[in-house]
């Protein structure tokens, strides 16, 4: 049946609707199934007699239609191939035509199209860019270089290799010469146009595209065909470095207009080639060195030019970590004027700091604590302050120190209307006191040799944090900024009495005070010595802890609007750190927590709008169900189970993924050791299909499972859920992204299951995984085989073992089990790297060699190998892993944080070890090794003396005399 465009545009714009998208993206999902659905929607966002809004649905669409369905993990089509071929001859020109919010998202599709084919299965791409340009019509060129921008940003991020510099090589070879043509075509262009302001605009935004394609066609090597035209290639880049028109500016002081975007791009382009190609270009940098100085100190405070002059003073914080450029610098009377008319300037509070500190609180926060702030005015002159301080240390602290005592004179002569003096004054000892990179686990690790932080903090600090009235709240964020910055500096004993008075601040009535004491509290609980031994010990903690949560959730309760509820991840971050730290201490109050814990989640599941607040939620869970459970399931898994099942029934699909984990850690933790019916009401609605569809669901799930089939495997068994079972096992090992998640739930079976109830399945199961092994093999696939077969060889006591194993393989196919053996379980065994799966194989390999009756008798060669295999495990014998009682949470602004699946740290599953009793390997060989052979009369040391080659035969003679 064919898609009907009007019924599909209706639901496309009903899907940007929040009061109706649930509805809406169900009928997509029913459309996606009928023929043509990719082309349907091109032909939506190409016709303009569907409105706006519902065009760029279609397109949003696309792009994540595309992102799912264009290949598989193999990187095949899944598309039929006339759809794909179609979609490739229609996407460049239609997004070329569309309007510039429709282009962004079309661009995003043609990247995901681009990482699997460009340029050898899209060989004709370039050629179709390059046929398409024109020398005068900036409309058209805007459409290409979009579309171009969109292709070759994707090089940024990526390592040098060899397939990445013959993909850039193949677009240099067609795109170089025509993109500088076309270069001076659109400079030209603006000189003509010098007075006409709707083309200045159009040819000032391909303008601001060449200038990303410089980046992009440069982040990787510099180009031959740029290398070659260095000097006007640079000289036309001054010309827009300088370039003034007042038809270009924007009336707004916020709005950057086209001139700050190409400045901007221009000085990152420079800042790229300084760093990476300076043999290259040094020669030509001095004039811009020149340049971004008038710029500086002539540009406007408004807001508009922020990004401009940050990026101005990125290029010199670049320039100066050129030791022959920094010399530039190397004077007294050079660096006060800079620190005077560059830093200073713009390191000092800013009103548009100001409206944001009163006006969007959190913003302000997330900009100026986490690094966000890289394009902001205060940290990038931060940044060059700190370069110069390491290239010239002594005169840089000469000259800033200066400045810091006269605006520490300017505010005590009127401390309320010259506070901004000493937030100057503040942040600048910051900037330069600290050396190296501030980390974000211990803060400042090294001062520079002037700097005594904590007595700067007694004369000037210290004060704001304690005085209850009278004090700027800026200058209290600074009080707290300045102990969250220098944490490490501080003595544990001084923690002790600094400690209390941040707690004070929780109470504050301003937003960033509050939070900031909340950042501050969280990492300095957080923080350990170098003994690893905490800075604010537990009892510390746990004598605060109820007064610090109920300010906490308080807090975050103030609003119980979803967004506002979650907008806050500081102070949510905070609950779960004083809940890792007091333990078993939560006992006390864990019913104030969990009625706390419960509303947030139940409001916050109506909308999941802030992924680091949820994330730091469901940490806090984790911590309580961890710590708390075991002493207390029933309350726990009572109050958890409504909210919990909730989420489920809901289809939250960011929270799903924390709840399967929190129930598998709820039942884990649970010291009756059954199956409750709590958990079996949970089996059957976790075997359904549909859950296990979405990728971000099956780690949670198989643990989820796991748990159960450990307690209840007699229930799955006896409810015939067993097949389903194992056909999830099937669907997970088939592929290459969740093999390791099929093995895992395989294994779990296999230890929990008899024998008995599974032998009828061994033959599906093992020809499922000797057809991947065969067809698509993958170092990991074949890794886990070889584990789970050491697996179930060393599980003798269960009636498994390597006699088993072969006889499985026997049902199959007769003589399977030696090309198997020898080409992949023996040389794979030694590929083994965790010291668990290393132990497994050692017992594994040690009984083969005492028990089983197929090499003792059929398989003699093999017995041979098979103890010269155990011989080179012993070498490097496993060792007991440590236990790592520290929880370090997730990294959320790592790029893969909140991708499909994110494991909860708090509740990481342990590693378990079937055979903990054995602690020494080597012994616990030797002792088997012994025994077995007294039982059997000697047998094993005539085995080893008929079997085994010299040069090996007085290695294991050594072992069986131990």
């Amino acid at each position: 049946m064919a898609v009907d465009l009007p019924s599909l545009a209706r639901v496309l714009e009903a899907s940007l609707d929040p009061a109706q998208n649930k509805k809406a993206e169900l009928a997509i999902l029913h459309e996606e199934k009928k023929p043509n659905f990719s082309l349907s929607l091109l032909q939506i966002v190409a016709l303009q007699t569907y409105g706006p809004t519902a065009r760029l649905a279609g397109a949003l669409y696309f792009k994540n239609y595309i992102k799912r369905h264009w290949t598989d993990e193999d990187g095949n089509h899944k598309l039929p191939y006339y759809e794909v071929t179609a979609i490739k001859r229609e996407l460049i020109g239609l997004m070329i035509s569309v309007a510039p919010n429709i282009q962004y998202q079309l661009g995003d599709a043609i990247g995901v199209i681009a990482d699997s084919d460009f340029w050898e299965r899209w060989d004709s791409l370039v050629d179709d860019l390059v046929s398409r340009l024109t020398p005068d019509n900036p409309t058209t060129n805007n459409g290409v270089l979009q579309v171009a921008h969109s292709i070759f940003k994707r090089w940024r991020p990526l390592y040098r290799s060899d397939p990445l510099f013959t993909e850039i090589n193949h677009v240099l070879s067609k795109f170089g010469n025509p993109f500088l043509s076309l270069v001076q075509s659109t400079d030209a262009l603006i000189d003509q146009n010098q007075s006409n302001k709707a083309m200045l605009l159009q040819l000032f935004a391909t303008l601001n595209l060449i200038v990303k394609l410089f980046y992009d066609l440069s982040v990787q090597d510099l180009p031959p065909v740029f290398e070659d035209s260095l000097p006007a290639v640079t000289s036309l880049l001054h010309k827009y470095l300088t370039y003034e028109n007042d038809l270009l500016h924007t009336d707004d002081d916020s709005d950057a207009g086209p001139l700050e975007h190409v400045k901007s791009g221009i000085f990152e382009i420079l800042e790229l080639w300084i760093k990476k190609y300076e043999d290259a270009v040094g020669v030509h940098v001095g004039y811009f060195i020149s340049s971004s100085w008038n710029l500086l100190t002539t540009v406007g405070p408004q807001t508009k030019t922020d990004i401009l002059v940050s990026k101005a003073l990125q290029f010199l914080t670049a320039v100066t970590s050129s030791v022959e450029h920094a010399q530039a610098f190397n004077d007294d009377s050079t660096l006060s004027q800079v620190v005077e008319r560059v830093i200073l300037p713009n390191l000092t509070l800013q009103d548009s700091d100001l409206e944001l500190f009163e006006d969007e609180p959190i913003e302000f926060i997330r900009r100026d604590l986490e690094g966000s702030d890289s394009d902001t005015r205060r940290r990038a002159a931060t940044d060059f302050l700190r370069q110069l301080m390491a290239k010239f240390e002594g005169m840089v602290s000469t000259v800033v120190l200066r400045y810091i005592d006269h605006y520490l004179s300017d505010y005590s002569q009127n401390p309320v209307s010259n506070w901004k003096s000493k937030d100057t004054a503040v942040y600048l000892y910051s900037s330069i006191a600290a050396r190296g990179t501030i980390t974000a686990s211990q803060g400042v690790t090294s001062v520079n040799n002037f700097a005594n932080v904590i007595q700067f903090f007694q004369n000037n600090i210290a004060g704001d944090l304690v005085s209850d009235t009278g004090v700027e709240s800026i200058l209290q964020v600074d009080a707290i900024k300045y102990l969250y910055m220098f944490r490490s500096q501080i003595t544990a004993a001084q923690w002790q009495d600094a400690f209390p008075l941040v707690v004070k601040h929780l109470v504050s009535s301003d937003y960033v005070v509050y939070t900031y004491a909340a950042i501050a509290l969280e990492r300095t609980m957080a923080l350990a010595n170098a003994s690893k031994q905490p800075v604010i010990g537990r009892a510390k903690v746990e004598s605060v802890s109820a007064q610090l949560l109920q300010h906490l959730f308080g807090l975050i309760e103030k609003n119980l609007e979803p967004a506002k509820l979650q907008e806050n991840e500081f102070l949510m971050r905070c609950v779960m750190r004083v809940l890792i730290v007091i333990k078993e201490g939560a006992l006390s109050i864990v019913d104030e927590i969990l009625t706390h814990v419960v509303k947030i989640t139940e409001i916050s599941s109506q909308n999941p709008s802030n992924p680091r607040f949820c994330y730091y939620l469901f940490e806090a869970l984790g911590a309580l169900i961890r710590f708390s459970a075991p002493s207390q399931p029933d309350k726990l898994e009572n109050g958890l189970y409504v909210p919990f099942i909730t989420v489920i029934e809901d289809d939250v699909q960011e929270f799903i993924p924390y709840v399967f984990q929190l129930f598998a850690a709820l039942l884990e933790a649970n010291p009756s050791g059954s199956l409750s019916g709590y958990y079996e009401n949970l089996i059957s609605p976790i075997l359904t299909p549909a859950l296990w569809a979405p990728k971000g669901n099956v780690p949670a799930l198989v643990r989820l499972l796991s748990s159960i089939i450990s307690r209840g495997s007699s229930v799955i068994a006896a409810n015939n859920q067993l097949e389903t079972v194992l056909g999830i096992v099937q669907s997970l090992a088939s592929t290459k992204t969740n093999e390791t998640y099929g093995f895992e739930l395989l294994e779990s079976i296999v230890a929990n299951l008899p024998p008995s109830t599974l032998e009828q399945y061994y033959p599906s199961i093992l020809t499922v995984l000797l057809n991947r092994l065969q067809n698509s093999k993958t170092e990991p696939f074949a890794l886990r085989f070889v584990r789970l077969y050491h697996f179930i060889s060393a599980k003798d006591e269960k009636g498994l073992g390597t006699d088993f194993f072969i006889s499985k393989l026997d049902q199959v196919q007769e003589g399977l089990f030696v090309p198997l053996y020898l080409n992949i379980i023996l040389p794979d065994t030694q590929k083994l790297s965790r010291p668990l799966d290393r132990k497994t194989a050692v017992i594994s390999f040690t009984k083969t060699l005492t028990d089983s009756i197929a090499f003792a008798e059929k398989y003699k060669k093999g017995w041979a190998y098979t103890c010269e295999a155990l011989l080179k495990l012993l070498e490097n014998p496993p060792i007991p892993a440590a236990t790592e009682d520290t929880i370090v949470e997730q990294d959320p602004d790592d790029m893969s944080f909140g991708v499909g699946f994110t494991q909860l740290t708090t509740i990481k599953r342990p590693i378990r070890d079937q055979w903990p009793e054995i602690t020494d390997v080597k012994r616990w060989v030797s002792e088997y090794l012994r025994t077995a052979d007294a039982r059997q009369n000697g047998k094993i040391a005539s085995f080893a003396q008929d079997r085994l080659p010299a040069e090996v035969a007085p290695v294991f003679a050594a072992y069986m005399q131990r």
